[in-house]
């Protein structure tokens, strides 16, 4: 066994169940698992086999990304103006060129954007898989980029032919889509305590699968320990006319009919949902993966994030495709957050001054803490994880460590922690993810950037040919 002392932190935020907060601190790390952490005049007098000084940093836990479309990194910048379905229609027809190399380069490429800004647990919902990809390539990059992971097999099977969205080259057939599903299930998914590896199953929306995919799925999932279900959901109000017209109910309803609410279900967005519905989530314990920046790009509207967590519906933060936010960064995410629900006129109106009309914000709707409990422990509550988001005994060692020795924290010395969401940009100066260092000195360990990004490049232009 080996143990690593982390000494000297100048803030350490575990997100704890009691909310610890130390300055001056200090953590012990044996092996892959958090030994102790508290105030440095407390540490055990335990004999150490090497020592981290993070004089000047500021240690939380790392942060968990629950809603992502990595391969979207190919196409970033483009239908700029767009509304969601006119956006998809432009951006489809690049995508059903994709295939098995392109898969695994932008996935590494999303991973080193995440692991540099903080995020040591991701989920990716990958629901394309044309010209015989295969979520191996995916599940290969995270292995060598040393991210924890968990995969979605994501599917669409209901083209343009059959009523749905997405044209028909972009499709699967439904009993490939369940096959595949199993087969990687039973070769890849690790359902034990701080594993790196999870399967999920991810049909892509309402609008893109049939109903009957969505209860075999999750009949599939329900009958392997740990995995979980995941779909976009109330994200658009032309998803809501989609299922009204075409099952004659709400997407809420819709999911319920098929079998797709409890604690293993999570799905992306939740814009647009009513009281009723958001009671109904909270009772069944289904959770909601929050992507304010994707949902500011299109825009689509804004979550009712304040409503959710007062009713108890799990929330997490994603930052979604990287065609759709143009980032993968979870620090800004957060940010953008406890922003956007400060702006959001769900608490109560007020006239603009003048006559003019307008609506009134809360500046205290989501606290910076809040919204970094959102990115931690709400990620982890939305996996089914009870080994990552804080910093305890027996905790994975996830965790992620920010220099305050630089020109955007300057005067934010009074509460470095909110400094992390209030003040930046910045990318995270180390990161480890099960008790291995991941970036080192802002340095992302195992991967040479520039290399990557010269093969990224390479592959972008074949898809835009």
């Amino acid at each position: 066994m080996t143990t690593l002392l982390i000494d000297r932190i100048d803030y350490l935020a575990t997100f704890d169940d009691q909310h610890h907060e130390w300055r001056d601190a200090a953590m012990l790390i044996r092996d892959n698992q958090i030994l102790w952490a508290g105030p440095r005049t407390e540490k055990p007098d335990l004999p150490v086999d090497e020592t981290l000084d993070l004089s000047g940093h500021v240690v939380m836990p790392g942060m968990v990304n629950t809603h992502h479309h990595m391969y979207q990194n190919f196409t970033r910048v483009m239908a700029q103006d767009d509304p969601l379905f006119p956006w998809l229609n432009t951006l489809y027809p690049i995508w059903a060129r994709l295939d098995d190399e392109a898969i695994y380069l932008s996935s590494k490429v999303a991973m080193a954007e995440l692991l540099l800004s903080g995020c040591t647990t991701a989920a990716d919902h990958l629901y394309m898989l044309p010209n015989g990809a295969r979520l191996d390539s995916q599940i290969q990059a995270a292995g060598e980029m040393g991210i924890r992971f968990h995969a979605a097999r994501g599917a669409m099977s209901r083209g343009q032919s059959q009523g749905g969205l997405p044209p028909d080259n972009c499709v699967e057939k439904e009993d490939h889509i369940l096959c595949d599903a199993e087969r990687l299930i039973r070769r890849y998914h690790d359902a034990g305590r701080h594993s790196m590896l999870r399967l999920v199953l991810a049909p892509c929306s309402p609008f893109s699968v049939t109903p009957e995919l969505m209860r075999d799925a999750a009949q599939l999932a329900r009958r392997h320990q740990g995995v979980r279900l995941h779909c976009h959901l109330a994200e658009e109000l032309d998803e809501e006319d989609y299922c009204l017209a075409q099952y004659g109910m709400r997407s809420v309803a819709f999911a319920a009919s098929v079998e797709w609410l409890g604690e293993d279900v999570w799905f992306a967005h939740g814009i647009f949902l009513d009281d009723e519905e958001i009671a109904l989530l909270a009772r069944t314990g289904t959770g909601i993966a929050h992507c304010p920046s994707a949902n500011m790009r299109c825009g689509q509207g804004i979550a009712k994030v304040r409503q959710l967590l007062d009713a108890g519906v799990p929330v997490g933060l994603g930052v979604d495709g990287s065609a759709s936010n143009d980032s993968s960064n979870l620090f800004l995410e957060a940010r953008m957050a406890m922003m956007l629900q400060r702006v959001a006129p769900a608490r109560y109106r007020s006239e603009a001054p003048g006559g003019r009309g307008g609506f009134g914000g809360d500046p205290g709707a989501l606290s910076a803490r809040e919204a970094l409990i959102l990115a931690t422990r709400g990620g982890a509550r939305l996996l089914g994880r009870d080994d990552i988001g804080h910093l305890a005994p027996g905790m994975s060692a996830d965790w992620v460590a920010v220099d305050m020795n630089h020109l955007s924290f300057a005067g934010a010395q009074r509460d470095p922690l909110a400094a992390l969401v209030m003040c930046g940009p910045f990318l995270a100066s180390q990161v480890m993810v099960n008790g291995r260092m991941r970036v080192r000195d802002g340095q992302l360990l195992g991967t040479e950037p520039a290399a990557l990004i010269r093969e990224h490049a390479r592959v972008m232009m074949r898809l835009y040919q």
